[in-house]
């Protein structure tokens, strides 16, 4: 009998114990990051407080890796659905507009930016992708996370133009959702990053975070395809842009600046995206490809078009040589970003040595 209590008794301290034990890793799940690889899906989830706040996604489909979707700490999505999860009422134009990327327009003459499941089999040789090799470290803590990724920039027959290694610092500050986003590109043959319109860092918003318009317009890309962008309702469409040199709406696009950012309301949210760039960057201050349908984008190497002639960049790189781009983007909610503020983060990010 002494002997069976004495059993019990040991029993319950060791529940006890493990219910602990148990308890001590939910309560740090629950208050932290987390990064969940499943590679059958071809995505790395970020969470924090167990709860989606992006992914890492290299989607045969979108010829790139790109992060999708972006969320505020809150949950709600600032980023497109279409064309991985189309959503009723938002744009279906610019297909290879997915979440967040990196790439460019005409690099020895193939086409990363524009490509996508859309383009047809007989032009693919005109494009090139951006193709996830394999993750090279995964490291989480309370309030940030690591993800390091490396990538190739290919042709259609998988001839390797440039090693890409990213790595991406999740960071979780009160309102703020943070993604820095540092590549860098080793080329592994002589590489001319042509001047040209569409690049570089570039992201799609929600239909809601657009700035309202009643234009219809064109747009051509490289290869003289031509995609339409019609003119939409406005209803809940609220988006506006403005940078540091006090540029706002359409202004903003072609201009040259430290940051910009785009404020705007989604499902009852008050919620600014803002980038900002990096002096170490080629072309800083980088001139912004911001319009109005919803393209936030960053392009430091495409210049002429942007100061209408008076200035252009080819940018190359010989075999062996490297460059790298650091950008922030930060996903701010409740109260708007202001200047100060901006200015503010873009100091802290220029100081960091990334």
């Amino acid at each position: 009998m002494i002997r069976l209590l004495f059993y019990n008794r040991i029993m319950k301290y060791q529940l006890c114990f493990i219910g602990l034990i148990c308890f001590v890793f939910s309560i740090h799940a629950q208050t932290g990051f987390s990064l969940k690889e499943d590679p059958y899906k071809k995505k790395v989830e970020v969470l924090y407080a167990d709860k989606l706040l992006t992914a890492y996604c290299y989607f045969d489909s979108t010829e790139k890796p790109v992060l999708f979707p972006i969320k505020t700490v809150s949950g709600v999505t600032v980023t497109r659905g279409y064309p991985v999860a189309p959503r009723l009422g938002e744009r279906a134009d610019h297909p290879h507009h997915v979440g967040l990327w990196m790439n460019y327009e005409n690099v020895n003459e193939l086409d990363f930016w524009n490509n996508s499941f859309a383009t047809s089999a007989d032009k693919k040789s005109q494009y090139g992708s951006i193709r996830h090799q394999k993750i090279l470290k995964s490291e989480t803590r309370k309030d940030d996370a690591t993800l390091i990724v490396l990538s190739h920039w290919v042709n259609s027959e998988g001839k390797v133009l440039l090693e890409e290694t990213t790595r991406f610092v999740f960071i979780k500050k009160e309102n703020d959702f943070i993604i820095d986003r540092i590549a860098r590109l080793e080329a592994k043959e002589d590489v001319l990053f042509k001047d040209v319109k569409d690049g570089l860092l570039g992201m799609r918003v929600a239909r809601e975070l657009e700035m309202p318009s009643k234009q219809e317009d064109n747009f051509v890309d490289a290869q003289g395809n031509v995609t339409p962008v019609p003119m939409m309702d406005n209803a809940n469409v609220s988006g506006m842009y403005f940078n540091k040199e006090k540029l706002e709406g359409d202004k903003v696009w072609g201009s040259r600046s430290r940051w910009a950012c785009l404020q705007g309301e989604k499902d009852e949210e008050k919620i600014s995206i803002a980038i900002i760039d990096h002096p170490k960057n080629i072309g800083y201050p980088t001139y912004w490809h911001a319009r109005g349908y919803g393209l936030f984008a960053a392009n430091p190497l495409g210049q002429k078009v942007f100061s209408e002639g008076k200035k252009e960049l080819n940018f190359s790189l010989k075999q062996g040589r490297s460059t790298t781009f650091r950008y922030r983007v930060m996903i701010h909610s409740s109260t708007p970003l202001t200047p100060a503020m901006l200015n503010k983060q873009a100091a802290a990010f220029a100081s960091l040595a990334y």
